[in-house]
């Protein structure tokens, strides 16, 4: 893939603006309120480590860890072994491992090539999640545990199993919805269709008491909330969310070309996926990755203007009842077992070949890790980055 000017390591570190103490104040000098910057489209205004009370020498370790701890995830190598019959369209190549590190809203570290746009995953489960919480913010769904089958009526909440899922059982991944979608079944029987992604017969238990990670089921969910919506789920979240956090127009979302097509409202809409478990998905580069990344760690709040409600963000982030601390589609971290270095507050959106987007309410940073090692590269991460934090400005 040909690289640009943001291909090699660009660890930013901006000349210092220094506060002098008058003679006399100590410790308990109190400190301006800390406040999020917001950049406008086309623009990000960057910062040297220590104007936001990060460690440049700490920081600098931590992007060296990323360049080490690059993906070696391939397209044509893995796709297919790992998931199965693959359905829909998969880039002939990617970019190598790249990110971004935000803090109080400024980049404070830039790594790679964070402009070409590759598929992220599940990651794109999270924006899944974020685009449902427009249809609950205007009325089209009144309430989460509101069953589906009141809502959509095309025949996949018919069966009595089905009918008794509701939204939030789906957000949750514990909806157990039962059926075929776009030629691939939620049993997950099968090693040409799911790779070694397949799994083993076992019995249905009621939605909301059992977890699983389905993409089945989470792309059942995307048809269900685009026949809610009367358009396509990327519409609706460039109009509401995207085009309003300065995002690029670059982004696009997939489904699988003609099979994932349907008619709503009277028009030809494919249906999205939510991830790139059989091609399509979300392709997005990790600049538009921290916009969304730092709208969330505003609670939902861009400059001013709430996009996403707050209680929606509280929730989200809520650990369900029956899963690995996971909430609406955002992986958590209230045990501290996804990451032992990072704070039980922060969460991320996971997807696999190595791509994250993890918030850290607590020290107020966004990490972007596009195409970064399996296993404990992402702890190990946090944990330099963490390491940086000297203080809250």
């Amino acid at each position: 893939m040909t690289t640009n000017r943001l291909s090699r390591s660009s660890f930013l570190i901006l000349p210092l603006i220094t506060a002098v103490l008058a003679p006399g104040l100590g410790a308990q000098t109190t400190l301006p309120k800390r406040t999020s910057y917001f950049p406008a489209a086309g623009t990000w205004q960057r910062k040297a480590p220590a104007e936001v009370g990060m460690d440049p020498e700490s920081l600098r370790e931590a992007v060296q860890w990323a360049e080490a701890h690059g993906s070696k995830w391939d397209f044509e190598k893995d796709q297919v072994r790992v998931f199965g019959k693959v359905l829909g369209d998969l880039p002939a190549q990617r970019a190598a491992t790249n990110g971004i590190i935000l803090r109080h809203g400024y980049i404070v570290a830039e790594f790679g090539d964070t402009k070409t746009n590759d598929p992220v995953y599940s990651i794109a489960k999270s924006f899944i999640s974020t685009t449902a919480s427009i249809a609950f913010a205007k009325g089209l769904i009144h309430d989460v545990n509101d069953k589906v089958a009141d809502y959509v009526h095309d025949g996949g909440y018919d069966s009595p199993q089905n009918a008794k899922v509701t939204w939030k059982n789906h957000l949750q991944q514990e909806s157990e919805w039962e059926g075929e979608m776009w030629g691939k079944n939620a049993n997950f029987l099968g090693v040409e269709e799911f790779g070694n992604g397949q799994m083993k017969p076992r019995e249905i238990h009621d939605p909301g008491t059992y977890y699983e990670y389905n993409d089945v089921r989470i792309n059942r969910l995307s048809l269900s909330l685009a026949r809610v919506f009367g358009r396509g789920l990327p519409e609706v979240l460039k109009e509401n969310i995207m085009d309003k956090i300065g995002a690029s127009h670059d982004w696009t979302w997939h489904g699988y070309g003609p099979k994932s097509t349907v008619q709503i409202s009277g028009k030809l809409v494919e249906s999205v996926s939510g991830g790139t478990r059989w091609g399509g998905g979300l392709w997005i580069n990790s600049q538009d990755l921290a916009r969304f990344g730092l709208l969330i760690l505003n609670k939902g709040n861009w400059e001013g203007t709430q996009l996403v409600s707050e209680k929606w963000i509280n929730e989200a982030t809520t650990p369900s009842a029956h899963g690995p601390d996971y909430g609406y589609l955002w992986w958590l971290n209230t045990k501290q077992k996804q990451w032992p270095s990072g704070p039980a507050s922060s969460f991320a959106a996971i997807g696999n070949g190595g791509n994250i987007i993890w918030v850290d309410p607590e020290h107020d940073i966004v990490l972007v890790w596009h195409w970064h090692e399996p296993g404990k590269a992402v702890d190990g991460m946090i944990q330099r980055i963490v390491a940086s934090v000297t203080g809250p400005y």
